[in-house]
């Protein structure tokens, strides 16, 4: 073949790229086997230190084991995570250790400046390390050397925040912090003026007390988000994700549904090793999108049900995401509670994503999953359903009062005993040794984003803006009236608002902590306890991954699927939305915190019942189909039900009952008339055949 004549195809990229390149929290190098060895090494002792610690904490308390803590990530991350600042060419000869030979094999190793910067992050987390005691002693009046060494720490964090996250968190700290510096020049009758802070008492506020970069994030993140990191991690690769996957799978095959309810099963239960909605899309969706476009699922259909699925595992007991953590922190509640208060949430999502999938499955013709002769969902869960235990037992060791933390330990335990029962993926020492690497090197982007994010909380609290900032809030809603409902519905509005728009350019925990401190204040002012407002939070942050017009989990499924970005964004934002509404729901009504479990159980039945009609109604709607093609009266009329419903007082929910009847009268009056005719020869009786858009239900 003459040269020239046959262009090469673009190459399909893998599910580690789409994560690196969509995912907020896990752009990563691809170094080579000398850089990546020795940073898994540093790794796995990491992981070996976190479990030790969780038995026999440091003897000098929480912050000197933060601050060990810090000194081994810190300066990983600029090891592991590229800068898109790029050094002069003359400047850097030896750029990279892989030189062109590296380039060439795909490897992106460190340059001498990425190990400077290593080497500075781990001189300023030792540095308070060199005299504990005294360093602790001293933050109230910090020598010079503190404060220098403070300010390079804050450069520094967000340097290595910018590298996991991008530039848009650490432009939010920067102002912050300027706001800290300059808070005291703004006019003294201005709601946001406050004494102001110097240097001194920035460098020390930040660096030297329990506020500020070891503030609560990064006690969340050293603490618990690890642990389940390496639960992840060894769930993985003792086999628990590919039996998740299989058995979805052997679970729906056989019906024209099965391949969307495959989807948002595997997603749910692949979630709980990822972590992560994107990365479950896209891991997901490698393996669910050939099967999706056999049962003729469009490309768009296909990413928004994949991206949905994946969303909905970090919404989802027992694992949720890392924002759970935290507020089980700031309630000073334990995290089975928090678990408890997403329950009922989490079984309306996926309610709402199962009734869309069923609506699609008859309005496009859907086809059946072919039986491929692999083995049933009993079988499979006969010979590895053991996969299970090790997440039950987390539930189970709080319920009887162990903390999270252990919990977490011995349910790690348990899977690496359990691997032993399949040969395949028994936990050998290699497989160990890469589980524990793997965990706390998933963990790296989020000590990054929590330490960054615990400069911002420190400034707001020290300075009062949560406050007035949420008096702002209350004050701009209050403009549209004076009633106390209307006051409270705008409030929840525009939180929701400014947590899904913080969200579409920041890491889903860095949201909430955002959000958490000053968007909660205003709820909290207006009547909303606090579980309710952090939930409402937290729901927020987390489906900012799916709303346009970044929607980063959707458009990582478009890349899966080849499909186009926005449709697949509008897919998965039709398919999520009860998520969107039912925070509304516990809100702004004492009747639907009890969706919550905070009420009786009574009022917990009731509550979800009528919010699972209500998930119906907006399914009809969004999905254009009752018990056939729905008419757009019909859908307005659900639309309309599904809102009343969710209110779940008792006017609006007999409003919301009235409607749906009426929905679904005239939908029958009216598929009565538009029925087919029916034609009689002697006793058989033969039916036109029905045309697409008029499909038998």
């Amino acid at each position: 073949m003459g040269t020239g004549e046959v262009q090469s195809e673009p190459r399909q990229r893998t599910a580690d790229e789409l994560v690196a390149e969509f995912d907020q929290e896990r752009p990563a190098r691809k170094l080579s086997p000398a850089v990546s060895g020795a940073v898994s090494a540093v790794c796995a002792a990491l992981s070996a230190f976190v479990l030790y610690a969780v038995f026999f904490p440091v003897a000098k308390g929480g912050q000197y084991y933060l601050t060990l803590f810090l000194a081994a990530t810190l300066p990983l991350i600029f090891l592991t995570h590229r800068g898109t600042v790029r050094v002069p060419a003359l400047l850097t000869p030896w750029r990279r250790s892989g030189g062109t030979a590296g380039e060439q094999a795909g490897r992106d190793d460190p340059g001498w400046f990425d190990w400077v910067l290593a080497a500075c992050a781990l001189a300023v987390c030792v540095y308070p390390l060199l005299g504990f005691d005294g360093f602790i002693e001293r933050r109230q009046v910090p020598t010079a050397e503190d404060v220098v060494v403070g300010l390079a720490m804050i450069v520094v964090v967000l340097e290595a925040c910018r590298r996991t996250t991008g530039w848009v968190l650490p432009a939010f700290c920067a102002a912050f912090l300027s706001y800290a510096y300059y808070g005291g020049l703004l006019p003294y009758h201005w709601s946001l003026a406050h004494g102001g802070f110097d240097v001194d008492a920035i460098a020390a506020h930040f660096f030297m007390g329990t506020d500020g970069v070891y503030g609560v994030p990064l006690n969340v993140a050293a603490t618990y988000i690890v642990l389940f990191t390496i639960l992840g991690a060894v769930l993985d690769l003792s086999g628990a994700g590919k039996f998740f996957i299989d058995l979805s799978f052997a679970a729906f095959r056989g019906s024209r549904s099965a391949p969307g309810r495959t989807v948002t099963a595997a997603g749910f239960l692949l979630g709980t090793v990822s972590g992560s909605g994107t990365a479950t899309a896209v891991s997901l969706g490698s393996v669910a999108w050939p099967v999706l476009r056999r049962a003729g699922y469009s490309k768009e259909q296909g990413g928004g049900v994949l991206a949905a699925a994946g969303i909905g595992a970090i919404l989802s007991p027992p694992t949720l995401g890392a924002a759970a953590f935290i507020i089980a922190e700031y309630l000073k509640e334990s995290y089975l509670t928090v678990l408890l208060y997403a329950l009922v949430p989490t079984l309306l999502y996926y309610l709402g994503i199962l009734l869309a999938v069923e609506i699609d499955a008859r309005k496009h013709q859907g086809r059946p999953v072919v039986d491929d002769g692999s083995a049933s969902a009993l079988r499979l869960l006969g010979r590895f359903g053991y996969h299970f235990l090790s997440l039950f037992m987390i539930v189970g060791f709080m319920a009887v009062g162990l903390p999270p933390f252990k919990a977490v330990v011995y349910a790690t335990g348990l899977q690496f005993l359990l691997s032993f029962l399949d040969p395949r993926h028994r936990m050998t020492p290699r497989r160990l040794y890469a589980a524990l690497a793997e965990g706390s090197r998933s963990v790296l982007p989020v000590v990054a984003t929590c330490a960054a994010a615990g400069i911002i909380v420190a400034v707001v609290t020290q300075t009062g803006l949560g406050l007035n900032l949420a008096s702002v809030i209350v004050d701009a809603a209050g403009v549209f009236g004076d009633n106390a409902t209307v006051e409270l519905v705008l409030t929840v509005l525009f939180a929701a608002v400014a947590v899904s728009v913080l969200g579409l350019a920041v890491p889903v925990t860095a949201s909430f902590i955002i959000s958490a401190v000053i968007i909660a204040p205003a709820l909290l002012s207006l009547g909303v306890t606090a579980p309710e407002a952090y939930m409402f939070i937290f729901y927020y942050a987390v489906l900012s991954e799916v709303s346009p017009p970044t929607a980063l989990a959707a458009a990582a499924a478009a890349a899966i699927t080849g499909g186009n970005p926005m449709r697949t964004m509008v897919a998965t934002w039709k398919y999520s939305l009860p998520a969107f509404l039912v925070p509304f729901a516990f809100v702004l009504t004492d009747n639907g915190s009890q969706l919550l479990g905070t009420g009786t159980l009574t009022g917990l039945l009731w509550t979800t019942a009528i919010s699972a009609v209500a998930v119906a109604a907006l399914a009809a709607a969004t999905g254009a189909r009752l018990l056939g093609p729905a008419h757009p009266v019909e859908r307005a009329l659900c639309a309309v039900a599904a809102l009343c419903l969710l209110y779940l007082e008792p006017a609006a929910i007999t409003a919301g009952l009235v409607a749906l009847a009426l929905a679904v009268g005239v939908h029958v009056v009216r598929r009565r008339q538009h029925a087919p005719k029916v034609h009689t020869t002697g006793e058989a009786h033969r039916a036109e055949p029905v045309t697409e858009g008029h499909l038998p239900s």
